[in-house]
């Protein structure tokens, strides 16, 4: 197991996804994700309307308003993330990182302002509508929000059902490789409850892959995690951003985590966006309230 653990350690965003899937069922989880891939592909050619088709974002919030009765979470809040780019929002604790990631879900509705994903305003999206847009955007929630009375490998399945295009041996495959490619291998017949709290997130984002998504939200990846899994987890983000070219937003606290992932950083202060742009123009930027927030990070607190 510890060679198993040093050998994902040192894996990099160049090595393949389904290094660790057996050969039993490589086969199949390369044509899936192959599958994906072209998918991603072709709906980053769809999204675009100008002739720099890589440069139309796949997602963007436009003078974002949401408060909550007198309480303001989110005010003229802007921000984009292109297509095959990871954007990381960075806070403190209330700031509203979570709650974008809820508006961009359709589980809450802004206020004021524009929500654009893959290119439509989804602010006046119904509840069907909304469905369609989560199996193109999905989220991976601090708590993994699987199916408790169910098994793992059934969390997983869970959106290959949905398709009715796949037979069981099929499914069977795929589920056991995007467990291995995630590292969690052999748990599909336990129960959620099972399962550590980093492994229950390895689990939600095979179940998130198993949709074929555009886009995936993080919500808190590496919180209540070990340092090992938090590192792991960023490598397999990273591969899936490099090779698949997922569009993804990550919201954490954890400044080594969006160093390693960020493309773009959002910072959050007192409701708005304060800073929108690369990590290096952040850790550059003269600011105070950047300044305190990245001394507070470097800050160790004696034992």
């Amino acid at each position: 197991m510890a060679e198993q653990d040093e050998k994902k350690v040192q894996a990099d965003e160049s090595t393949p996804l389904t290094e660790d899937v057996s050969a039993e069922n490589s086969p199949a989880v390369m044509e899936f994700m192959a599958e994906a891939a072209q998918h991603i592909e072709v709906a980053t050619e769809a999204t675009a309307t100008t002739p720099a088709a890589k440069l139309t974002p796949y997602i963007s919030f436009e003078h974002v308003d949401k408060s909550f009765g007198d309480f303001v979470v989110l005010e003229d809040v802007s921000f984009f993330v292109h297509p095959g780019e990871t954007l990381v929002i960075l806070g403190r604790s209330g700031v509203g990182k979570s709650v974008s990631l809820q508006i961009l879900m359709g589980f809450l509705k802004p206020d004021l302002g524009k929500v654009f994903v893959a290119g439509e305003d989804i602010i006046g999206y119904d509840e069907r509508q909304l469905q369609t847009l989560r199996r193109k955007v999905t989220m991976v929630f601090q708590s993994g929000a699987l199916f408790d009375s169910i098994t793992v490998g059934e969390n997983v399945a869970f959106p290959l059902r949905e398709r009715a295009d796949l037979s069981e041996d099929q499914i069977f495959k795929v589920v056991k490789g995007l467990l291995e490619m995630v590292g969690v291998a052999g748990m599909e017949n336990l129960l959620p409850s099972d399962l550590s709290t980093g492994m229950k997130r390895s689990v939600a984002i095979a179940r998130a892959l198993a949709s074929q998504p555009e886009a995936i939200l993080y919500d808190e990846p590496t919180t209540m995690v070990d340092p090992l899994m938090a590192h792991l987890l960023g490598n397999l983000i990273q591969r899936l951003k490099t090779q698949l070219h997922l569009t993804s937003i990550v919201v954490t606290h954890d400044m080594a985590f969006a160093r390693k992932l960020a493309d773009r950083v959002v910072f959050l202060h007192q409701g708005r966006a304060h800073f929108f742009g690369t990590m290096v123009e952040m850790e550059r930027s003269q600011d105070p309230v950047l300044q305190e927030f990245l001394r507070l990070d470097e800050l160790v607190l004696p034992a």
